[in-house]
């Protein structure tokens, strides 16, 4: 059978692109590798029977506020979000923790003398971002609001030591560098400011929510809704070669830049090949799930109350520890990200005990075992954790390859993040998703705008292409 679109990879960016074209009426086919579709997005009982830990992201702040993804009617296949009181909780051995809750003034407001300057910072941003969210969440390009993706970039573009001056407090100088770390980079690079507006800005705007059930469950919405379109999946066929590929005007491909090397071949154009021997991949995470007999015993209340928890210190140490990984050490105190699902999901574990999931940075291709020196990092901010934990998984660079084949070395991200890559990734070219030529394009996060759950990569890739070869100009709202 011949088919309008084959796409490789039914992560959430592979099925955001098979969702745009089928919603074109086109016929698309999606091949996943592994058993269950969704990439990053499945759960999985790791620790034990009735423990549903996901596997790999578990928050979801983009997700909510995609612009792609908030025009398809998930709710209706059964995605359902659970908003924890405090978004993100940013704990201190001395003082308050700096917090990310819902409304900018209350923010504002528990980060004390900081409280004006937060406001002064984000409450433009959060009014102007719906209008520019499509410009910052794609590739290079003439954006419809000049003026205002302008002044995005005089406060995002430089490092986030220079968007902290302005606060003193180490709860807002550490809820900033905390936020900034997600980025991969040393806090002293260009662009890690912008990682951190971003997801302060969608925070005020859609939350950073927990998908019921866990993320499998945005997999599984998509995955409903692109077969109730009418478009086709197979699971359990892993692509080695386009040559055992159905007839198609198109091929996406949902994968990593290797991948796509290794299965397009001399398809590619050669100068486009020596182009994607230049892309950089980032750092690695060593992760780990755990079973708790009890929730996490915080010694600051508002961390009980989060979703997300950023243990790393001071913005200080912070910067210490992602300056280490970055120069490829490892760190003594590990920068550690922290999410508790089942506080506010009952689904997720037994009655009376928890799930929790965790990383932290490491050099890529790292096999060094960072349990104790993640454990020790709670432990420091929750006395007594230790004593909690029933079982637990993890997963050290090369395990993560193995499961997920896009995830180079243990990065998560794609690709490395730095402004050389940040909207020109896999290659500088007129369309960073046509993978050398028309008829075949890169859809995942190695194109921009990089790692998360929002599918916009994917989205991306499919109004390419429908330009390309069907002609039609694909247009969202604001974009």
């Amino acid at each position: 059978m011949a088919y309008d679109a084959i796409v490789i990879g039914a992560g959430p960016n592979g099925l955001a692109a098979g969702i745009a074209l089928q919603q074109q009426g086109l016929a698309v086919l999606i091949l996943e590798g592994h058993a269950q579709p969704g990439g990053g997005l499945r759960t999985a009982e790791l620790t034990g029977p009735g423990y549903w830990s996901d596997v790999c992201s578990a928050i979801h702040p983009l997700a909510i506020g995609s612009p792609f993804l908030k025009t398809l009617p998930l709710a209706d296949f059964g995605l359902e979000y659970l908003q924890p009181p405090v978004l993100a909780a940013h704990p201190l051995d001395d003082g308050p923790a700096g917090v990310l809750l819902h409304d900018v003034a209350a923010t504002a407001t528990a980060l004390g003398a900081d409280g004006p300057a937060y406001r002064r910072l984000m409450e433009p941003l959060v009014q102007r971002w719906p209008s520019i969210a499509g410009s910052i969440l794609g590739p290079l390009s003439i954006p419809r609001h000049p003026l205002r993706m302008a002044a995005f970039g005089l406060q995002g573009l430089p490092a986030v030591q220079q968007l902290m001056k302005p606060f003193q407090t180490p709860a807002a100088r550490g809820l900033f560098a905390g936020m900034a770390a997600h980025s991969f980079l040393s806090l002293d690079q260009a662009t890690t400011a912008a990682v951190a507006l971003v997801l302060l800005i969608n925070g005020h705007l859609g939350g950073w929510p927990i998908p019921k059930g866990g993320s499998q469950s945005i997999a599984h919405a998509m995955t409903s809704y692109f077969l109730s379109l009418g478009g086709q999946l197979q699971t359990g066929h892993y692509v080695r070669s386009l040559d055992e590929l159905p007839p198609a005007k198109a091929v996406f491909f949902d994968t990593s830049v290797q991948h796509l090397v290794d299965i397009a071949g001399a398809s590619l154009p050669a100068f486009y090949r020596w182009q994607l021997k230049q892309f950089r991949t980032g750092p690695g995470v060593f992760k780990i799930d755990w079973s708790l007999s009890g929730p996490v015993p915080f010694k600051d209340e508002a961390c009980r109350r989060a979703g997300t928890v950023h243990l790393g210190g001071t913005a200080a140490e912070i910067a210490r520890s992602e300056a280490a990984v970055n120069a490829g050490r490892l760190a003594d105190q590990p920068f550690v990200l922290l999410a508790q699902q089942s506080r506010f999901d009952p689904t997720r574990a037994p009655e009376g005990h928890e799930v929790l999931w965790g990383y932290c940075h490491v050099p890529a291709g790292s096999t060094a075992d960072r349990t104790a020196a993640i454990e020790n990092q709670v432990e420091r901010f929750a006395p007594g954790f230790k004593d909690l934990v029933i079982n637990r998984h993890t997963f050290n660079t090369q395990e993560l390859q193995a499961y997920n084949p896009n995830y180079i070395g243990g990065d998560i991200n794609g690709g490395l993040l730095d402004i050389w890559q940040l909207f020109t990734r896999p290659a500088l070219r007129a369309s960073p998703y046509r993978a050398g030529k028309k008829g075949l394009y890169l859809c995942s996060a190695s194109t921009p705008p990089g790692g998360g759950v929002h599918g916009m990569c994917g989205f991306h890739a499919a109004r390419r292409a429908l330009k390309d070869i069907w002609k039609i100009d694909l247009k969202l709202e604001n974009n």
